[in-house]
């Protein structure tokens, strides 16, 4: 099961659009969370209407939040993104199953029976091998948001390593250090909680905010990488291993 978990604070400025790169995600079986992480009245109607209609498009959810209730946030979209995934899965083999004619969803069902559909559900859940890339918008104004995102990653990666199944963890953010990186792969695939040390502290604030590319980039590195992290070169896309950590992690 795939996700992007986009973090952003404000409009995209810079290339593709993001409801159509999440679109474009959903079509490769990639559902695209979206938090809104503001400090309140600093995001504009616009702003909250991109967000909404991104994670829409991504057939994921979305949730405008402070810094404060940004960890918490992360854990609850993940899972529930999960549980929602699944019943959506478990409903169309119900209408495959059953016809026309008859119950077509989980809720539909008699008491006795959805009640075994939704413990099948849950342990799913928890089993199901999960794949999720944090896209994390780093723009300007996001520098003082950045540590509640830092402890948020922390944390959603000691609920991913309590799951019974396979949980992996990759971390981007964008724009890039140079000109034309949408961008930049910091964290491969992992499930150590070393790799989140120190995580934001060489970064390089900027004004653009390309979330549409960003986005395009992650569903690429999703076709192209591989869990143990060598990448596959395809034309002249070449996943950068010079993020925020690069190869300095231990």
């Amino acid at each position: 099961m795939k996700q992007i978990l986009l973090i952003t604070d404000g409009c995209s400025n810079v290339g593709t659009s993001p409801v159509l790169a999440a679109a474009e995600a959903r079509e490769e079986g990639i559902t695209v969370n979206v938090v809104g992480v503001i400090d309140y009245g600093t995001i504009g109607e616009l702003g909250s209407r991109e967000i909404e209609d991104i994670a829409k498009a991504g057939g994921g959810i979305s949730q405008i939040v402070g810094t404060r209730q940004l960890a918490h946030t992360m854990q609850m979209m993940t899972r529930k993104t999960v549980v929602q995934t699944i019943q959506q899965a478990v409903n169309r083999e119900l209408t495959q199953i059953l016809g026309d004619h008859e119950p077509k969803t989980v809720t539909d069902l008699e008491p006795a029976k959805r009640a075994q559909v939704v413990e099948v559900m849950e342990d799913m859940a928890e089993t199901t091998p999960l794949q999720v890339v944090l896209l994390i918008d780093v723009s300007a104004s996001m520098k003082p948001k950045l540590s509640a995102v830092e402890e948020g990653i922390r944390d959603l990666m000691l609920s991913l390593q309590a799951r019974m199944g396979q949980s992996h963890l990759s971390v981007f953010h964008f724009p890039g250090r140079h000109s034309g990186e949408e961008a930049v792969l910091d964290i491969d695939w992992t499930v150590d909680l070393s790799r989140v040390r120190s995580l934001f502290g060489r970064l390089q604030m900027k004004g653009a905010t390309p979330t549409g590319p960003a986005i395009q980039r992650v569903i690429d590195f999703y076709r192209y990488g591989t869990l143990e992290g060598q990448q596959e070169i395809e034309g002249n896309y070449r996943i950068e291993r010079e993020g925020m950590l690069g190869d300095n992690v231990v």
